[in-house]
């Protein structure tokens, strides 16, 4: 009404309102009433937002590649931007220019600046497998990009999605990574056959030093019988020259006591014959008729007759003839029976 304007912003745009060529009002989600025909608004949006960006770039070897991505950035400086570029807005709010179009554009030629420098470094397998070096050289190039910093925006970050080689490539290298992954799979095979290969051959060596050890062990077993053996044979055997010089010491000692014994009935018979030869050595010297006549029981008729033969025998050679009746010897014979 009478060129009187109310306008309402949200709180993700920075205002700036301009009376005269002088700013009025500045701020996130502002509303206001204006006069239209002196006043102008800027509106500036100040979220996070996503551009999306696929480059075609040739490697070092001459290769082309789609690089795809997505680049994420924020308006941190809203003064600088609108120096830059138009972002008025009609009383609905409208923008009157697409400068804010022209942002994304910007942006984007960081990117591919960016990206071309560092895809042209690489051969096509480096580019294929190193995003993440891709990606990093992107995001630290256009952070610092004057372009960029100029319009006062901040780039978040920065994803490689992907690079990739065109379709013909493409199927050269699957067919190439296909038969290297074959090789990778034969060698794997083969690996793994010479494994259980190896593993038996250690599983055998095992068992052989196991019997080995087991061998040994026996043979130090037998071992240590024989000398066990051995230690009690001759534990025996001294033992038995133990018995033997025992027997021997024992029958010496025998010898010695019969030894004893006899020299000692030796001299009790040497005794004896002392004392029966100092007996009878008064009798030594007598004649036998003497002791017959002091024998202690006397001498009978008997003893005589046979005396008187005894002397008639010794001197029978001085005698010529004797006669001896029958009855003489009859009484003498018939006494002795009697």
């Amino acid at each position: 009404m009478l060129g009187y304007n109310y306008i309402k912003f949200d709180s993700m745009n920075h205002v700036i309102l301009f009376k005269k060529g002088k700013v009025k009002k500045e701020g996130r989600g502002l509303s206001f009433f204006y006069y239209n025909p002196v006043s102008s608004i800027v509106s500036i949006p100040i979220g996070s937002k996503d551009l999306q960006f696929v480059f075609k770039e040739s490697t070092k070897d001459y290769q082309e590649v789609t690089v795809q991505g997505q680049v994420t950035f924020k308006v941190v400086e809203p003064q600088k931007l609108a120096d830059c570029l138009d972002f008025t807005v009609d009383s609905k709010g409208r923008y009157l220019k697409d400068d804010h179009e022209k942002i994304q554009q910007r942006i984007s030629n960081e990117v591919q600046t960016a990206s071309s420098s560092i895809i042209q470094k690489m051969n096509l397998r480096e580019s294929l497998r190193n995003l993440k070096e891709v990606e990093e050289y992107i995001f630290q190039n256009v952070q610092k990009s004057k372009a960029v910093l100029m319009l006062g925006i901040e780039i978040t970050s920065v994803n490689v999605l992907g690079v990739t080689p065109n379709p013909e490539m493409s199927r050269a290298l699957e067919a190439q990574t296909r038969e290297s992954l074959q090789k990778e799979a034969d060698q794997a095979i083969y690996e793994r056959r010479n494994f259980a290969v190896e593993q038996e051959r250690v599983i055998k060596e095992s068992e052989l030093n196991t019997e080995i050890a087991v061998e040994q062990k026996q043979k130090q077993i037998a071992e240590k019988q024989m000398e066990t053996e051995v230690v009690k044979q001759n534990n025996e055997q001294e033992l038995k020259e133990m018995e033997v010089k025992a027997s021997i010491s024992l029958e010496e000692k025998k010898q010695k006591l019969i030894a004893l014994k006899v020299e000692n009935q030796k001299k009790e018979a040497d005794a004896k014959e002392y004392m029966l030869t100092a007996s009878l050595k008064p009798y030594k010297e007598l004649d036998w008729k003497t002791l017959m006549a002091i024998n202690s029981r006397g001498v009978n008729a008997k003893d005589n007759i046979a005396l008187a033969f005894r002397e008639l025998a010794e001197n029978a050679d001085k005698i010529g003839s004797i006669n001896i009746s029958p009855e003489l010897l009859n009484s003498i014979i018939g006494t002795k029976n009697s």
